[in-house]
């Protein structure tokens, strides 16, 4: 990710302690530090980590004016007249700050441990299995989709048989001896086809949690919260896990991928105000690519996230033949190590390049682990796309039939009338 990607930029003023003033500016905050550009010079006046600061307090100036303080290696810096208020900046450095410190963590106990070649795959192998799981979930709601699809349209079907029979009494002679028992008939199925139709809830599975800074139609209206992604859609709840508002998939109308810290989701309305969150998380770009895999029509990358998904996308085009071409040759040469062939000269060197690119036999059978499933996967989802194509199949068949039957009965009724 680029660390000069700017996610926000606030004007406000900064104390200056050498000079003793206060000079007007704007704060900057990108994924990993805090900076400060003074209007007037243009100079960089303020630049230091996220992972720096100490402390971030909400205090007052002269008693009087609200400020930000941002304690960093003993030094506090003061900031003030922050637009479009000081509860807006504290919330989003906050988030981003406590985000930084937990990866920071995560990072140091992951440095501790020496990385090597197979754990290097180990992991680009466990991500491709988190991947194709939560693709298969979607494609799992969307079979159920279908299946609901094709219970509607066998209702519908129902329906045009009773409607062709009305339009028979209808048509019939008014001395046609058998015209009463056709009434009788759609009267005793109607229940049992409506008994069908009502299906139990399901209990849905959860795709990604994430923690989100959420503004609703104005700044200043800016909270801390959580973004849920479902399999149906997605939910958006407070820091208490209290549902604020929640998206189906039918719902929601675009999503807007401003940088890839920052999303907007609409709902669109006639005669009412649409319904549009804006969402900033440090989290974000770990659900960019469920959203673009849920809604790939309706999502929309701005200039600034051009840039994430080129370079997203780009190792994308040779990642999975690379990462199997990797592990079958690490794996095949940990099952039968082979003779080096360097020289004498340069052995101490090669000796070390090697022991950091050999596979340890438990990482070997990890791999291979990893491995079975994510061919197991395959094959369940190929298998789910099978079932999907012969459902749209029936799906296509069932509409041809409604769209026949129903023109042929407006030309029945056209003829009654």
């Amino acid at each position: 990710m680029n660390e000069d990607i700017r996610i926000h930029t606030w004007p406000c003023s900064y104390y200056l302690d050498t000079e003793k003033r206060w000079v007007s500016g704007r704060l900057s905050l990108t994924p990993v530090a805090v900076k400060f550009t003074a209007d007037k010079t243009g100079e960089l006046l303020v630049h230091f980590h996220l992972s720096s600061i100490s402390e971030i307090k909400k205090e007052s100036s002269n008693l009087i004016f609200s400020s930000l303080t941002l304690l960093e290696k003993n030094t506090k810096h003061w900031f003030s007249s922050l637009q479009p208020s000081r509860n807006v900046v504290f919330n989003i450095l906050e988030h981003f700050w406590r985000e930084q410190l937990l990866s920071q963590n995560g990072a140091g106990a992951q440095a501790s441990l020496e990385m090597t070649k197979g754990k290097e795959l180990t992991g680009l192998l466990a991500g491709s299995q988190q991947r194709l799981e939560d693709t298969a979930k979607v494609l799992q709601y969307q079979g159920e989709q279908f299946d609901n699809i094709v219970k509607g349209l066998n209702k519908i079907e129902s329906d045009m048989d009773v409607a062709d029979r009305l339009l028979t009494e209808l048509e019939s002679p008014s001395w046609w001896p058998f015209s009463s028992k056709l009434w009788k008939s759609p009267l005793e199925t109607k229940p049992k086809e409506t008994a069908t139709i009502s299906t139990s809830k399901k209990q849905e599975e959860v795709l990604l949690r994430i923690p989100v800074i959420i503004t609703h139609r104005t700044d200043a209206s800016v909270k801390p919260g959580k973004l849920t992604l479902l399999v149906s859609g997605l939910e958006i709840s407070d820091s208490n896990s209290q549902v604020i508002h929640r998206f189906e998939l039918k719902d929601v109308d675009d999503i807007k991928v401003h940088t890839p810290y920052e999303i907007s989701v609409r709902q669109r309305f006639i005669g009412k105000p649409d319904i549009s969150y804006q969402l900033l998380s440090a989290k974000m770009p770990n659900a960019i690519p469920i959203l673009e895999m849920q809604f790939s029509k309706k999502i929309q990358f701005l200039e600034d996230a051009l840039g994430f998904v080129s370079t997203r996308k780009s190792p994308q085009v040779d990642l999975g033949s690379s990462i199997w071409q990797a592990a079958t040759g690490l794996i095949e040469s940990v099952a039968q190590p082979g003779p080096s062939s360097g020289e004498e000269g340069g052995s101490s060197r090669q000796v070390q390049i090697q022991k950091q690119d050999q596979v340890s036999e438990s990482e070997t059978q990890e791999m291979r682990q990893i491995l079975r499933k994510l061919k197991s996967l395959a094959l369940e989802t190929e298998t789910e796309l099978e079932r999907h194509d012969e459902t749209l199949d029936t799906i296509t068949s069932s509409v041809d039939r409604a769209t026949w039957t129903i023109d042929k009965q407006n030309r029945r009724i056209r003829k009654l009338t």
